[in-house]
């Protein structure tokens, strides 16, 4: 009987979090809404502003990809990005990107440092508005011999 009730009280509790996990899905997707409202010229609205590598091991593979639309009713055109060290290098589109069109700045951070780390890139473009962007990179980089155990 003791099971039967157990078992009983983690379907309810597994539909009860699936169910807020849907809500706040929606309320996320909401938001994104909001943001990409279109703008009169170029526009630039990222998917995140944020990747954390989370804890990656020495030497794991470090790029990463910041994914933005352009909101507005003219072309974007990213005329430059700067990491905040040498350790941090994006790659910038070179081509315009048409309104609606989607564009990727990657990042290739550098994993042969050991440690905790938050890098930016800044990203300078035609967007009305916002000519300068700060994107951020985080995470922990773990030493090779706490990565084997």
């Amino acid at each position: 009987m003791k099971k039967i009730i157990l078992l009983a009280m983690l379907t309810v509790l597994g539909v009860t979090t699936s169910q807020a996990q849907e809500t706040t899905k929606k309320l996320k997707a909401k938001t994104t809404t909001a943001k990409a409202a279109k703008v009169n010229g170029a526009g630039m609205v990222f998917a995140t502003e944020t990747i954390d590598y989370g804890t990656i091991a020495h030497n794991a593979d470090g790029k990463r990809e910041f994914v933005f639309t352009n909101n507005g009713t003219k072309p974007l055109i990213i005329t430059n990005t700067q990491g905040s060290c040498g350790c941090t290098v994006p790659s910038t589109p070179k081509e315009p990107i048409a309104p609606g069109a989607k564009g990727v700045i990657g990042v290739k951070y550098a994993t042969d440092r050991v440690g905790a780390f938050t890098k930016t890139v800044t990203v300078t473009s035609n967007a009305e508005g916002q000519a300068t962007k700060i994107l951020t990179i985080k995470g922990v980089v773990l030493a090779d011999d706490a990565s084997k155990s």
